[in-house]
C-alpha cells in the first residue's frame, strides 16, 4: 500500500494516473462499520479493474473545528495502526490529508473537484453519515449535485449490532469502561497497541514474583480503563498469553501517571528496549489497594489461574 500525504494545495505530480474507486471516511478504529465501507469499495473496485483508494486525514477534524489540541486527542487506531489495518484491508493507496485552516475553508464544489475528481475517482464510497463541509450543504445526498455525473455515488447504510449503531463512539466508550467484549465486537477484531518497553521499580519480579514488562506508550493511543486485563502480547513473532495492568500501582507509592504492567506469562527474557504489540481481551477487575504484599500476591495468583482458564477455553 502506497500512503500519500496530501497538503493543500497539493501538487499534481503527487497524484498516481490510475483510476480509482475511492473511500471516504475518517476510519478510527477501521471498525465493522467502516469494513463495510472499504469491502464495498474494493469489490467494485475489483470487478471494475480499478485501484482501491481510501481518503481520511492527519487529526481528527475537532482540531480546527473545535478547542482540541493535537497532543490531546487519543485514537482508537493511531496513524501507524491505521496503516497496518488498511493494507490488511488489501487498500492500494491510502491519502492523508493535513487537515488544517486552508483544507477546512474548501468549499464544498472544491473539495469534490479537488480531493475526489482530480483523484481519477470513479466511484466513492461512503457511509450515510459522510460530510465534506457542513452537514446542510455538504451531505451524501447532495454529493451527487456536486459529482456532475463525473462518478458513481455508494453509500452505505448504518451499521447496527444489538445493542445499536457500530460507531467509533460506542467503541470509544466501550474502551473507557472496561468492556472489552463489547468493544472488540465492534471492532470485529481483539483491540491492540504497542509500546517500548522500560524500566519500572523492579517490583513485580523481585517482590511479587510476577516480573513485568512496563510499557511506554504514545499519548494518542486510547487507553482501556483501569484495572487489570486478560492479554496477549507478541515477541520475536510469538503471541503470548499475559495479564496486564493499566493504573497507578495503588498499593505502593502511587505513581503520577497512569502505568502499562504485562505480566508475561511462560516467558523470561530480557526485552529492554524492544516494541511489542498486546492485545487485550477481558476485563478481569478494577485496580484495587491491598493491606499488605502477601494479600497482593494472593489476588495475583487468582488473576493468572484466571488467565491461564480463559486461554485454555479460547483454545
Amino acid at each position: 500500500m502506497q500512503v500519500i500525504q496530501l497538503t493543500h494545495p497539493y501538487k499534481e505530480n503527487q497524484i498516481p494516473k490510475e483510476d480509482i474507486v475511492l473511500a471516504l471516511g475518517f476510519f478510527d478504529g477501521i471498525h465493522k462499520g467502516h469494513q463495510k465501507v472499504i469491502t464495498t469499495a474494493a469489490k467494485i473496485a475489483k470487478a471494475s479493474n480499478y485501484k482501491l483508494a481510501v481518503m481520511s486525514f492527519d487529526h481528527h477534524p475537532s482540531v480546527v473545528f473545535g478547542n482540541a489540541k493535537v497532543e490531546d486527542i487519543q485514537y482508537i487506531s493511531p496513524m501507524e495502526r491505521k496503516i497496518e489495518l488498511l493494507e490488511n484491508l488489501g487498500v492500494d493507496y491510502f491519502y492523508v490529508v493535513q487537515f488544517d485552516k486552508d483544507f477546512a475553508s474548501l468549499k464544498p464544489q472544491e473539495f469534490v473537484d479537488q480531493y475526489i475528481v482530480a483523484l481519477h475517482t470513479q466511484v466513492v464510497v461512503a457511509g450515510f453519515d459522510y460530510t465534506y463541509g457542513p452537514h446542510e450543504i455538504a451531505n451524501m445526498e447532495l454529493l451527487q449535485t456536486y459529482s456532475q455525473n463525473r462518478f458513481e455515488i455508494v453509500t452505505i447504510p448504518e451499521q447496527r449490532n444489538r445493542h445499536g449503531k457500530i460507531s467509533s463512539t460506542a467503541i470509544r466508550q466501550a474502551l473507557e469502561s472496561g468492556q472489552m467484549h463489547s468493544a472488540n465486537k465492534l471492532l470485529g477484531y481483539t483491540y491492540q497497541f504497542s509500546g517500548e518497553v522500560v524500566h519500572g521499580h523492579g517490583r513485580g519480579g523481585r517482590l511479587l514474583g510476577y516480573p513485568t514488562a512496563n510499557l511506554k506508550v504514545d499519548k494518542e493511543v486510547l487507553l482501556p480503563a483501569r484495572g487489570v486485563y486478560i492479554c496477549q502480547a507478541k515477541i520475536d513473532g510469538v503471541w503470548y498469553p499475559a495479564m496486564s495492568s493499566i493504573g497507578f500501582n495503588p498499593t505502593f507509592v502511587p505513581e503520577e501517571q497512569v502505568t502499562i504492567e504485562v505480566n508475561i506469562l511462560g516467558f523470561d527474557q530480557d526485552i529492554y528496549g524492544q516494541v511489542i504489540e498486546t492485545k487485550w481481551y477481558f476485563y478481569l477487575r478494577p485496580e484495587l489497594k491491598f493491606d499488605s504484599v502477601d494479600a497482593l500476591i494472593k489476588q495475583l495468583d487468582q488473576d493468572k489461574m484466571a488467565t491461564e482458564e480463559y486461554f485454555s477455553k479460547k483454545g
